[in-house]
């Protein structure tokens, strides 16, 4: 398939990678005829002027007719979630996402969408393959047997198997991406629902205005992971939607590093070092998750194309731009 013309609904719009995925599919000709989020417009993080943009609690069946209609592909992104501090204190509210999913199958189903892209993430992973910080790369298959992270992990777990028997049975052709730590510009950065590289960035931020140079680091700092710059992140979506791949893939980056050298990077863009105090008590996830890209490198020829500290240092701009605005009377 072919995006160019298509008409396209993205669910989660006025989220991170939502706003950067419509403005990706604009650039590339898919006609995307409508935006939905439960926030209210002014929360988005962009709002395309180019789309109508709803605003719906897609946990209703009823609303997900309403997005869905009209569309020949769905991007369903909208899921009540945020960074570990966030998914380990929420079970439940990351839990109750599968209503978003299955009522949006419902609806493509219902209204003839041609096809259906799934964002799901490597919480769907096997725990018991990433006690190590030293992890080996996780492969697809890594999901099985499961035991994935409590809450949001399992709920992403069962909506792939959502979309594999809906197209099975009904045939929705769906596709399914595992996100690793995506990051980068205009995305959540404060709150308690942001991830690991904006809270860092905006910790240095303020640690190097406030003369107060220390900073607070979750966990002991060894833990490892992986993360996907924003840019990559939507190029790889739109690639494995419009494929023949009927599998979930996953879409992450395989540079490897610890959280304090993440910590080492951002203090070298800030041109600054600091105290670190662990806090051990903190909500730290796994110890080591990596990604495996071999299977969606043979199938598409996909790979990250933005190093760890060319995209930090983007996402460290935008976030001092932001923190020094919000810091203004």
């Amino acid at each position: 398939m072919n995006l160019r013309k298509k008409k396209v609904v993205v669910c989660g719009a006025g989220g991170f990678i939502g706003g950067h995925l419509i403005g990706r599919l604009l650039d590339h000709g898919a006609d995307v005829i409508r935006g939905v989020d439960l926030k209210p417009l002014a929360e988005w993080h962009q709002v395309s002027p180019d789309t109508e943009n709803l605003v719906l609690d897609l946990q209703e069946k009823e609303n997900c007719m309403t997005a869905a209609a009209g569309a020949d592909v769905v991007f369903q992104l909208a899921a009540d979630m945020g960074g570990m501090g966030f998914i380990e204190n929420n079970k439940a509210l990351c839990m109750l996402s599968v209503l978003t999913n299955t009522h949006m199958l419902m609806a493509a189903r219902a209204k003839g969408v041609e096809r259906f892209f799934y964002s799901s993430s490597a919480c769907v992973y096997n725990g018991e393959k990433q006690r190590n910080p030293e992890v080996i790369p996780l492969k697809e298959e890594d999901a099985y047997p499961a035991f994935p992270e409590d809450g949001y992990g399992w709920e992403k777990l069962f909506s792939e198997r959502m979309c594999r028997h809906f197209e099975e049975d009904f045939g929705l052709q769906c596709r399914v991406a595992r996100y690793h730590n995506v990051y980068g510009p205009l995305g959540t950065w404060h709150g308690g629902r942001e991830k690991a590289p904006a809270a860092i960035c905006r910790k240095v931020i303020e640690a190097k205005a406030s003369g107060k140079h220390e900073i607070e680091i979750w966990g002991d700092g060894k833990q490892t992971r992986s993360f996907m710059y924003i840019d990559d992140c939507t190029y790889g979506t739109q690639a494995l939607l419009e494929s023949e791949i009927h599998e979930p893939l996953n879409l992450g980056s395989s540079e490897l590093v610890t959280i304090n050298r993440l910590v080492d990077i951002v203090e070298e863009i800030a041109g600054i070092q600091l105290l670190r105090k662990y806090n051990l008590s903190a909500p730290k996830g796994v110890n080591g998750r990596n990604s495996d890209n071999s299977r969606i490198q043979s199938l598409l020829g996909w790979q990250p194309s933005i190093p760890l500290k060319q995209g930090l240092a983007k996402t460290y701009e935008w976030i001092e731009s932001q923190v020094l605005t919000t810091a203004r009377p």
